[in-house]
């Protein structure tokens, strides 16, 4: 039987039209029972275990910068005690060292936790502030270059009391800082002149009964007094089976706390670490936006922040290895649990190959290898922060990259 081309041309449609409408039907039906299926994941997933893994990492990473931060005291106290170059240089290398532990902590940010709350009503805040405020304005504190006067130490109105110290930090300017990480290491190394390392403060700065060395000898013991204070504060707040911020942490909703925890990941990445504390120093050129401008320990800043936001992902720290977030996505989103873990892996990498001291490479020219090298770690941040943002949809929660 013949058919005529019209009819044929008809017939032909119906059939295309039939396998396609089969095919979108597969499709769509496919789609439906992938969604009904991560709907059930989300609904039917306990959170809770990977919410109390993440306050255990908390504690014991306060713990220990606690610890560190105590025995930054000791040498601080020993070099006081009997100051020379030997002495003065343990003192430097144990602040370097109890700075590893609480740079990872900073990945415990940006959520209003005990380390950054404000309290609307008293108008009580967090000790971030205290800790580790920056930049800062060094001669806020003590002498430098062409200004053998300046600062509170050489002010012989300023009374050197711990009140008198906390009431003058940050008053009219942000960067006027009085205490924390940053005030200490300027008084440990002095101000950064040296093309091939760190400030070269010397240890006679601190010998007794000379000129205003006492009151920086007792400045110096006050705000290391408050750091180690501030610290064991922190670790109070995340000690388990206590009446704390810890107790409350794990009472909470878990899909809003886990938005939580990665929006302080988030933030971290592409906002604290690639935009404030990287882009903008590179924009500038400034070695006054280096973070730990005195020590020239600026990219060990951004190593052991990169740990900490990996940490995190992954439930561990130092020995403990715990519930990590990454075996939760392995089992409802596989394809995002390899960004998220390839990510982490290359912001690591690229932030171990940063050339040191990073004020050397702030001083070199635009397009130079070292810039290009920082510039790969900003993107891969980036790209960090955005593969975390992923997350809010997968686990019925909201992720956000913050802007202070």
């Amino acid at each position: 039987m013949m058919i005529s081309p019209r009819l044929s041309k008809t017939l032909s449609c119906v059939l295309l039209c039939a396998v396609t409408c089969s095919t979108v039907a597969v499709a769509n039906a496919h789609h439906h029972a992938t969604t009904r299926r991560q709907q059930i994941a989300v609904k039917d997933v306990d959170l809770k275990p990977y919410v109390e893994n993440y306050a255990e990492v908390v504690y014991r990473n306060y713990q220990d910068a606690h610890t560190q931060a105590a025995m930054m005291k000791v040498a601080i106290t020993a070099f006081l005690n009997n100051p020379n170059e030997t002495s003065h240089k343990a003192a430097q290398d144990a602040w370097v060292q109890a700075r590893k532990s609480y740079l990872q902590t900073e990945a415990f940010r940006f959520y209003e936790g005990p380390i950054d709350f404000v309290d609307a009503k008293t108008g009580e805040e967090g000790p971030e502030g205290r800790i580790n405020a920056w930049p800062m304005n060094e001669a806020f504190i003590d002498y430098v270059k062409e200004k053998p006067d300046s600062g509170l130490i050489n002010n012989p109105k300023f009374e050197i009391s711990i009140a008198s110290i906390l009431e003058s930090d940050q008053v009219t300017d942000e960067a006027d800082v009085s205490t924390g990480w940053h005030a200490i290491e300027f008084l440990l190394w002095g101000q950064d002149f040296n093309n091939e390392g760190p400030g070269q403060r010397n240890f006679e700065d601190f010998i007794p009964n000379q000129n205003n060395n006492d009151r920086r000898r007792q400045y110096l013991t006050l705000v290391t007094q408050q750091l180690v204070s501030d610290l064991t504060f922190l670790e109070a707040e995340w000690k388990p089976n206590t009446e704390n911020y810890r107790a409350k942490f794990l009472q909470s909703d878990p899909k809003a706390t886990v938005g939580k925890i990665f929006t302080a990941l988030a933030t971290l990445s592409a906002f604290e670490m690639a935009s404030e504390r990287m882009t903008v120093a590179l924009d500038s050129g400034n070695q006054e936006d280096e973070h730990s401008c005195f020590s020239d320990t600026t990219h060990q800043d951004f190593v052991f922040n990169a740990k900490g936001i990996s940490n995190v992902y992954f439930g561990d720290y130092a020995g403990y290895q715990g519930k990590g977030f990454d075996e939760l996505l392995a089992q409802m989103n596989p394809d995002l649990n390899q960004k998220i873990t390839a990510a982490l892996t290359t912001t690591q990498e690229s932030a171990s190959q940063i050339d040191q001291p990073f004020d050397q490479v702030l001083a070199s020219a635009q397009g130079s290898p070292p810039r290009a090298e920082v510039e790969a770690v900003v993107t891969a941040l980036e790209n960090q922060g955005e593969a975390f943002k992923e997350l809010g949809p997968v686990l019925g929660t909201s992720v956000e990259i913050l802007a202070e």
